[in-house]
């Protein structure tokens, strides 16, 4: 089993600085809100959820350039925020596109 694939959409709630790994490559840390209603047991579920997102490389200079606010969306894989915190997860953003 290796799927891992997500797709969201929300606006930048939130952003870090671009900053850069010791080998220099440009990260960014964010959170997107979402807010949708999604159909669950045959009922309508309002679904509201703050993820924390992470940008590597292009991704994240070019998020970097963003505004908070703006609405998104993205499409990534989850993994665990760090070894020692397995269940907290992270989407990392593969792609984005801005919406209207």
């Amino acid at each position: 089993m290796d799927r891992n694939r997500v797709e969201l959409t929300g606006r930048l709630a939130e952003m870090s600085a671009l900053r850069h790994t010791p080998a220099g490559t440009p990260i960014v840390m964010c959170v997107i809100a979402h807010q949708s209603l999604q159909t669950e047991n045959g009922s309508n579920r309002k679904v509201v959820a703050e993820v924390e997102a992470k940008a590597i490389g292009k991704t994240a200079q070019a998020i970097s350039l963003l505004q908070p606010g703006q609405a998104l969306q993205l499409s990534g894989f989850i993994a665990s925020a760090n070894l020692k915190q397995p269940r907290r997860l992270v989407l990392h953003i593969d792609e984005f596109e801005l919406l209207n």
